[in-house]
């Protein structure tokens, strides 16, 4: 599994608990993957603008034809007006019919990067519900 370098929102490193959100896209053709990570990246550009956001990694496993993001939001509210921002919007109406998109979110007591990576990850191993 590849993954991106952290991109930091604009929320600094709160010390309370957080929001995680693991995005799991699962698509049939490896063709599709570098126009999904090319959009995955636009959205990733965008974070440091977002709302509520702490931060995200992306994520790909290219030979499983898996990709994604763990992100961190300071609270739902947070995580919903990114899942209704515009840019995440025609992304998701262009990538929809494209494969199966699985997503789980958990609270943390607070965010340790590699507590959090290490959970996400796990989840990611787990076969789809």
């Amino acid at each position: 599994m590849l993954r991106s370098s952290w991109i930091p929102g604009p929320v600094p490193r709160p010390p309370g608990p957080v929001l995680v959100s693991v995005t799991d896209f699962r698509f049939p053709r490896h063709a599709d993957l570098p126009g999904i990570w090319r959009a995955a990246t636009r959205l990733a550009a965008g974070w440091p603008e977002l709302e509520g956001a702490v931060g995200v990694w992306l994520w790909a496993a290219p030979a499983r034809r898996h990709c994604g993001a763990v992100a961190v939001w300071r609270d739902g509210a947070a995580l919903h007006g990114f899942v209704g921002w515009p840019p995440h919007v025609a992304v998701m109406r262009a990538y929809r019919d494209r494969g199966r998109l699985t997503s789980a979110t958990w609270t943390a007591d607070r965010f340790e990067p590699s507590a959090v990576w290490a959970r996400a990850r796990t989840a990611l191993r787990q076969p789809p519900p």
